[in-house]
């Protein structure tokens, strides 16, 4: 049997505001999608058009400006999403494409919302197939995924092994979703979503610490002393120079590059273990 539904929002109407709004900001409603924050500057989300409710807000805080606004299908804004996706032993898909013809494999059922991470990005591929290099070569009963987005990462850490993973994300849309995610998996007993820079949980005990993070973040991690307690390590999202920096860094400490991995000659990935 079949059980194919709608993707979540047929259309996305997206505000663009420079300036950050408060936690208690109040904006309610069932057509509210959430907010992502990217640095100074906040994407507000919504299921029909909303200006009237951007403009109660702008009144309410005068500290944002609306710099532009976007109408868009869902599946404009996520892209393509050739649903089921295989990567090594798992099957990712998508509640809306759930179906009993899948290919054998282990099912990861991902909803991204608007929240960038469907498992089609090269970084994702790469990083699965690391997490599956690193359980074959050492017993890992904890993990870290710092900079979680929709979880996946996480979540196939949790059906390769891990009893206890913490995905920690700074942005709160990020963390909602990949807590949604965990429950679709079965995995909300294992998996602990927090709300939280990567700098915050990295000096916390595990054996498995996973990173598809921004170079600035990663750099970092990578000097903090917390990552060498650690008995192995997933760094990803680094283009060519980033990788090479990182590299150079990681030649200074008791650690071992055990694969490296080059999508395109764009997006590096790096599996290593500590010494």
């Amino acid at each position: 049997m079949n059980m194919v539904a709608d993707t979540p929002y047929r259309y996305l109407y997206i505000y663009y505001l420079e300036g950050r709004l408060n936690p208690d900001h109040g904006i309610s409603g069932a057509e509210f999608i959430g907010n992502w924050e990217e640095d100074n500057f906040s994407f507000l989300f919504f299921k029909s058009p909303s200006r009237e409710k951007i403009e109660e807000i702008l009144l309410t805080h005068p500290g944002l400006t609306l710099i532009d606004n976007f109408q868009m299908t869902y599946d404009e804004w996520q892209g393509e999403m050739p649903f089921p996706l295989k990567i090594g032993r798992f099957v990712i898909t998508t509640p809306w494409a759930l179906s009993d013809n899948i290919d054998n494999g282990v099912k990861i059922i991902l909803d991204p919302g608007v929240v960038f991470g469907t498992g089609t990005h090269p970084t994702t591929h790469d990083c699965i197939e690391a997490l599956e290099m690193a359980f074959s070569i050492e017993k890992i009963a904890s993990a870290a995924d710092l900079g979680t987005g929709t979880g996946v990462l996480a979540i196939a850490s949790g059906y390769l092994g891990a009893k206890k993973i913490l995905a920690a994300d700074i942005n709160y849309l990020a963390v909602s979703t990949a807590k949604r995610n965990f429950f679709l998996n079965g995995m909300e007993d294992r998996i602990l979503s927090i709300q939280g820079s990567a700098q915050d949980y990295i000096e916390l005990q595990t054996d498995l610490l996973i990173a598809n993070i921004h170079y600035d973040i990663m750099k970092i991690l990578i000097r903090s002393e917390g990552f060498l307690n650690k008995k192995c390590f997933v760094l990803s999202g680094l283009l060519k120079s980033e990788a090479k920096e990182i590299e150079l860094q990681l030649l200074k400490l008791p650690v071992k590059i055990i694969r490296k991995w080059y999508c395109n000659g764009i997006w590096h990935t790096f599996l290593g273990k500590i010494l």
